[in-house]
């Protein structure tokens, strides 16, 4: 590599570096606050934080990284341009390949990467993370209740209060409604409650004392009233096969031989996004081309609406195929296509392509 290549390529990196940790740290602060709060709720076990969000980190990355990779190519060169740097290079002949070049040697590694991470990490880690949520709905006890608080269970068709939570698996003053068969309700309050297993792995019991049951139908007359010291509502604990995975979790060699919709919108999405970052890194050199004096910043602003832009197309492409409003073949290789057009569009007038043409 020349000199120059070798500058203007660390550069770049450094730059794509420090805008990709900051943009992910920024995500994972927020994502670190909601994975605390589920593990308040026994919704995640506690010794699983690190590891949700690392899972979550490496999901965010197949977004980060060609946002971050387009940024910073937008950057370093604003800034080049703002120190009369580039243009003294192209004074001396350099032209656009001269920028290109090394830019190749950053951009081909992450377009690889980006694309590993789409392709294969990102649904692996979604998978992880839903099998780390089914093993903590497993486990959890009554101390997910919240004192004062209506807790609906939809999997059991239940809703739970408790006034008090004593400890463990333990709560006081404790309302249950279950709803039963051909329109009756079940209700029960006691004194209070404690959880116990079963010796079927998958059920637990719900044991109430010193309490009521309500069980009819709502609207008539058809009711039972019941007293009793001690009783047990068993309820099922959710299984512990594979779970149900979304399109955007399954494993992409089933994408391919999908025919849902939705199946096929999150092939091409995945495969759309290492084309994006090669796109966005060609689109970034042109976008960032400043007058004298205009200074680095002067072109972020319409750097960041074509990037909207862009992968607002792209959503908007995925929902259409999902929607089949668009045929497969079609996808949204369309949006990549005229990205691309733009950016080469971009570089011709730049470099008086369409007066060379036209003269």
């Amino acid at each position: 590599m020349r000199i120059l290549d070798r500058y203007i390529l660390r550069e770049v990196a450094q730059t794509w570096f420090a805008v990709t940790v900051v943009l992910l740290f920024i995500l994972l602060t927020n994502q670190f606050a909601k994975v605390l709060g589920d593990v308040a709720k026994d919704r995640l076990p506690r010794d699983a934080v690190l590891q949700v969000i690392g899972l979550t980190g490496l999901q965010y990355m197949t977004i980060l990284v060609p946002i971050g990779l387009f940024l910073a190519i937008m950057l370093a060169l604003g800034r080049l341009y703002a120190d009369s740097e580039l243009p003294a290079m192209m004074a001396c002949r350099s032209g656009p390949m001269s920028i290109y070049r090394p830019l190749l040697w950053l951009l081909l590694p992450l377009v690889a990467g980006v694309g590993w991470l789409a392709v294969d990490i990102g649904p692996l880690a979604l998978t992880a993370i839903e099998r780390i949520g089914v093993e903590a709905r497993r486990q959890a006890d009554l101390a997910s209740i919240e004192p004062g608080k209506f807790i609906s269970n939809s999997d059991a068709g239940a809703v739970v209060y408790a006034e008090q939570v004593l400890g463990p698996g333990r709560v006081a003053n404790v309302f249950v409604q279950r709803s039963g068969e051909e329109g009756r309700i079940e209700v029960v309050v006691a004194k209070r409650g404690e959880q116990r297993d079963s010796d079927d792995p998958d059920t637990r019991f719900f044991v109430m004392y010193d309490g009521r049951r309500y069980m009819g139908v709502p609207g008539t007359t058809r009711f039972n009233v019941v007293e009793f010291a001690e009783h047990g509502l068993p309820y099922r604990l959710p299984t512990a096969a594979e779970p149900r995975l979304e399109a955007r979790a399954k494993p992409t060699r089933d994408l391919f031989s999908s025919r849902d919709p939705e199946d096929v919108a999150e092939l091409h999405w995945r495969i759309g996004v290492p084309l994006a970052t090669l796109v966005l890194g060609i689109l970034a050199v042109p976008l960032s081309r400043t007058k004298p004096r205009q200074g680095r910043y002067g072109r972020i602003a319409v750097g960041l609406l074509v990037f909207i832009i862009y992968f607002n197309l792209l959503s908007a492409g995925k929902a259409w195929l999902e929607k089949e409003t668009l045929p497969a073949i079609v996808g949204i290789w369309w949006v990549h296509g005229l990205m691309l057009a733009v950016a080469l569009g971009l570089l011709g007038l730049q470099n008086g392509v369409h007066r060379r043409l036209f003269r």
